[in-house]
């Protein structure tokens, strides 16, 4: 690729934030680094076109048409009625949208887009700003933009922008007409030579089924859960009828650290660092502003050290905007608070520092398990091989629902959690749309079997119990409450199974909660990096009682629609290995009575 006929002051902004940034001399969190080194190294491309126009364009329109219509700069002055002149970064962003095209054609490369940015950085204006900008450009092409939100109040921020802005073209068309009411929310421009088309509209499974666009902006997809994929999928395939269509995601992080946007991020890291090669994401612009972090979850400088929340760098690091929209000073402020105050914490670190937390009520915190899950790596069949006794527990208290099976073992001082879950297929469909249970992720992934009755039936679960000691476990015994499982307990005593009952009081199920707890702590506690058990443990609430006891729920109560079953099968399973190991040591010092 050949630009050193590219004459844009703009093309030299944005060069110029990239070099910076990789020179070390703008400090900035590792994904933005790489964003950075990723647009140098594609400017030497052979196999891609670059022009100035389209961004020239984009860049031109948004800085000399649009103003804002509400804020303050850094110095307290209003904004109301300024012009909305781009930072680098927004630049940055323009220019990789707009700058780079298949070789020979007039397909831009980008098609998909995830800008993902902490609080106060304005996103809602920059999105809106983008979405009029293309509209305006693809208008030839009969332009149809979408701009969706979480809610009407939301969808409202940016209609309300773009409502206030599209005025000042009145002069300049031939037709502009404004639809605002509690039925729709949609401007269309007839320019004469093409015609575009914004709509508004809240995130509603309704109002998705029947878009045709070329133009989507999903706004604040922290929200969605894991199930979001499926209406992902769906939003983007309403653009097919278009060649130069672009899916924008706009975010800032949420408490759903295991949802659509928590997982594609990691998805998204891993294109811009090099582990993730996949040709399709080449067409993916990726821009990731957040605090770095260890392989604990802790947050990190530049050196890589681990870092307060008050930390000037690390604010730097994630705040592309400092010195714009927000101070340094204002941060620190906000910092030292949440320092203070635990019941800030979480807030600061979703909306400032971009990093996703479990919600306010969860007991554990994911990077924790991640984080000792990830020093190991057996598979079920090396597991299989291991001098290992195993302990099996099952939770069967709703088999209409989510099922549990378990197997716990430990070895060299390491705890093996190996959980399966069952569900009835006919309910599926419906539990994962209305509860956002990704069932089917966990189906493909061999962490749950779907059965084709319209409840779980004790026979699937057994089946598992079966198959696992026929694959070489040695399981010792398996617990369950008997009050929910006679069918389950005869066919296990059948199949050959010693089975223990085991009620479900708290008082006896705390041993194995703590053991648990403990092992993650410091890094001896393994889960085959199971998705499925990763959801449940996200979901659980405890209480702290006396003696160390603890009692443990769902985080929504009873009733909820969150799930902690295959945790809950998890402690059972630890439950009867201590028990044994308690009773193996009663009788050690029994049969040794005689010597002592």
């Amino acid at each position: 690729m050949n630009v050193s006929k590219i004459t844009s002051s703009n093309f030299d902004t944005a060069v110029t934030y990239a070099r910076r940034i990789v020179d070390g001399k703008v400090l900035a969190n590792k994904d933005r680094f790489f964003a950075c080194q990723r647009f140098l190294a594609d400017l030497k491309r052979r196999d891609l076109d670059f022009r100035q126009d389209q961004f020239d364009f984009v860049i031109g329109l948004i800085e000399g048409t649009v103003h804002h219509i509400r804020g303050e700069d850094a110095k307290g002055r209003s904004l109301k009625g300024t012009p909305m002149y781009l930072t680098d970064w927004q630049k940055f962003i323009c220019v990789n949208l707009f700058g780079f095209f298949r070789k020979g054609t007039d397909i831009r490369r980008f098609n998909e887009a995830l800008i993902f940015l902490p609080r106060k950085q304005g996103k809602t204006s920059f999105s809106a700003a983008l979405a009029e900008a293309k509209s305006i450009l693809d208008r030839e092409s009969g332009a149809v933009t979408y701009i969706v939100a979480n809610s009407v109040k939301q969808t409202m921020e940016s209609f309300g922008f773009l409502r206030d802005n599209v005025h000042v073209m009145q002069d300049d068309v031939k037709k502009l007409r404004i639809r605002d009411n509690n039925q729709e929310h949609s401007i269309s421009i007839d320019f004469g030579d093409g015609t575009a088309d914004i709509y508004a509209i809240a995130n509603q499974e309704d109002k998705l089924d029947s878009l045709n666009c070329n133009c989507l902006i999903l706004d604040e997809l922290h929200s969605w859960k894991r199930a979001g994929a499926k209406k992902y999928t769906l939003m983007k395939n309403a653009m097919k009828a278009y060649r130069n269509k672009l899916l924008i995601g706009i975010s800032t992080a949420g408490d759903i650290p295991n949802g659509f946007l928590a997982n594609r991020i990691k998805t998204l890291q891993g294109v811009l660092n090099g582990t993730v090669k996949e040709k399709a994401y080449d067409s993916y612009f990726i821009f990731i502003c957040k605090a770095d972090q260890d392989t604990e979850g802790n947050i990190v400088n530049s050196k890589g050290e681990v870092a307060a929340l008050n930390d000037p760098e690390v604010l730097q690091m994630c705040t592309p905007s400092i010195g714009t929209t927000v101070t340094l000073e204002e941060l620190l402020d906000d910092a030292d608070q949440a320092m203070s105050e635990p019941q800030l914490r979480t807030e600061f670190l979703n909306k400032t520092l971009n990093i996703f937390t479990n919600a306010l009520s969860a007991y554990f915190e994911i990077e924790e398990f991640r984080a000792s899950d990830q020093q190991y790596d057996w598979t079920l069949e090396q597991l299989a091989k291991l001098p290992i006794l195993w302990y099996g527990g099952a939770d069967l208290s709703k088999l209409h629902d989510l099922t549990a099976g378990a197997l716990y073992g430990t070895y060299k001082d390491v705890d093996i959690c190996i959980t399966h879950a069952f569900f009835p297929r006919t309910a599926a469909v419906k539990k994962s749309d209305e509860d956002n249970i990704p069932l089917f992720g966990w189906e493909e992934d061999g962490w749950l079997t779907m059965s084709n009755t319209a409840t779980v039936l004790p026979d699937d679960i057994v089946k598992w119990f079966i198959f696992m000691k026929q694959t070489g476990f040695k399981i010792k015994m398996v617990g369950f409450d008997k009050k929910f499982g006679r069918e389950f307990f005869l066919k296990m005593k059948k199949a050959g199974f010693r089975i223990k009952d085991q009620p479900q009081f708290f008082y006896v199920k705390s041993e194995g909660f703590r053991r648990i707890e403990v092992k993650v702590k410091n890094k001896k506690f393994y889960y085959l990096h199971s998705d499925a058990f990763e959801y449940c443990v996200q979901n659980v609430r405890a209480i702290e009682k006396t003696d160390d006891m603890i009692q443990y729920e769902k985080v929504d109560g009873d009733g909820g629609v969150m799930r902690i079953d295959l945790f809950d099968a998890g402690v059972f399973s630890c439950c009867q290995m201590l028990d044994d190991m308690a009773l193996g040591d009663i009788g050690a010092k029994w049969l040794n009575r005689g010597s002592e």
